[in-house]
């Protein structure tokens, strides 16, 4: 029997168990993700109305690695970060967002996790963040 915490609760996460246990080829997987929807913990702003933001570009959680690398860090669902970003004072709020748009704003060299720390994650290092970043679409103009 699956543990809650390993239950797949949404597409991300079916992807994510699917991986793990190697029932999808990797590069189906990246093809994917890439048309999923993450939660991106953003950096709150203190502003007398609740839940109003003052600045127009979100600062996302970005931590740094062993190795002194730069990770943008991203959930499946809402509920998958709260306990990760208690650890982060400011880091209350967030936004729904296609892995497809962060990988188009990501910067150089910056890795990617997934539920970090739970059985249900994935890392992916710099590399792989070009990799994923090199199937997507061209954007119209």
């Amino acid at each position: 029997m699956t543990s809650p915490e390993i239950s797949p609760r949404n597409e991300v996460e079916r992807l994510l168990a699917e991986m793990h246990e190697g029932r999808i080829e990797p590069e189906n997987f990246a093809r994917e993700l890439i048309a999923q929807q993450v939660f991106m913990p953003i950096q709150d702003e203190k502003h007398q109305i609740a839940g109003f933001q003052l600045s127009t570009k979100a600062r996302p959680l970005v931590i740094e690695d062993a190795d002194g690398g730069r990770v943008l860090i991203a959930f499946s669902a809402p509920e998958r970060a709260k306990s990760f970003v208690a650890e982060f004072p400011g880091h209350g709020g967030g936004l729904l967002t296609e892995v497809s748009w962060i990988l188009r704003r990501i910067g150089a060299d910056m890795g990617l996790s997934i539920n970090p720390g739970q059985e249900l994650g994935f890392d992916f290092d710099p590399d792989m963040v070009a990799m994923l970043a090199s199937l997507l679409p061209e954007e119209a103009v």
